[in-house]
């Protein structure tokens, strides 16, 4: 069954991957039918994994194979440090549209509003706030879907596979931190887990992207994986790791979290490559 999955289409194999990668945000945000009084430091170091899990999946999936592809000698690092400049001013353009926010202090250390949903959100700062985050986590979300599908497009089903775990598996503590701010305003518990499935629903989107642009030109496959690699490398340093390090009473468990993180995607990238 194993050997048919991966003779299948790479457009399909992508679209596929970036799917499942996105699902993530919903798995991620089960907990919280089971409880709504989930730490902060367990929160923290959840993001601290997935900050590791990215960053050495950007690193080993997209930022060498692209120095690999774009050619010998000083060419192949040119294209990738253009395209990592790219990536990450391009995620600055889009994050400039939204407000710094601390959600997942506001999830666990606010008190639920007393109108919840039914109250406007023009009424609500905190609660047009929360759906300013949702809408920059979605956003967010794009470029980790052309990731995958990026991963894909050149028919390099290993490398492919190994970036949509690592989103994955970066998305479960997302998911998590989109659902529980709007629990907290007294959302129920299936629209909060809905929004989050939802935010991961534009990744496919992203990863069909991803696929067709390497498809119709090949030669932008190396420009393209390292402006994916811009795009994850600012999400991880302008959001995952500071929101991560709120707390200094925890923070090296965080770092150790993350480093964990890192050599588990790293062992895994080089397993499946």
């Amino acid at each position: 069954m194993l050997e048919n999955f991966f003779n299948m289409n790479p457009v399909t194999l992508g679209i596929i991957a970036s799917l499942t990668a996105g699902l993530a945000t919903g798995i991620g945000a089960i907990p919280i039918f089971f409880t709504r009084n989930i730490s902060k430091k367990i929160l923290d170091i959840l993001l601290g994994a997935a900050a590791g899990i990215m960053l050495a999946a950007t690193s080993f999936s997209l930022i060498v194979p692209a120095i690999e592809k774009g050619g010998g000698g000083i060419k192949g690092p040119t294209i990738v440090l253009l395209g990592i400049l790219a990536g990450g001013f391009f995620l600055d353009l889009i994050d400039k549209l939204f407000p710094s926010s601390n959600l997942l202090s506001n999830a666990v250390d606010d008190p639920p509003s007393q109108k919840g949903m039914f109250r406007s959100i023009g009424e609500n700062p905190r609660l047009r706030k929360i759906w300013l985050f949702v809408l920059a986590i979605t956003v967010h979300n794009f470029p980790e879907g052309m990731a995958v599908g990026v991963g894909f497009g050149d028919g390099d089903i290993a490398n492919g596979l190994s970036i949509a775990i690592g989103i994955g598996l970066q998305n479960l503590p997302e998911g998590l931190a989109v659902a529980l701010p709007l629990l907290r305003e007294n959302y129920s518990k299936v629209k909060a887990w809905s929004v989050a499935l939802l935010t991961g629903l534009v990744e496919p989107i992203g990863g069909l992207l991803g696929i067709l642009l390497v498809q119709i030109s090949r030669p932008l496959l190396p420009f393209a994986m390292a402006f994916a690699a811009g795009a994850m490398l600012f999400v991880i340093s302008h959001e995952i790791i500071p929101e991560s390090q709120n707390h200094q009473g925890h923070s090296k468990l965080v770092t150790h979290a993350l480093l964990i993180g890192f050599v588990i995607m790293m062992f895994l990238d080089c397993t499946l490559s």
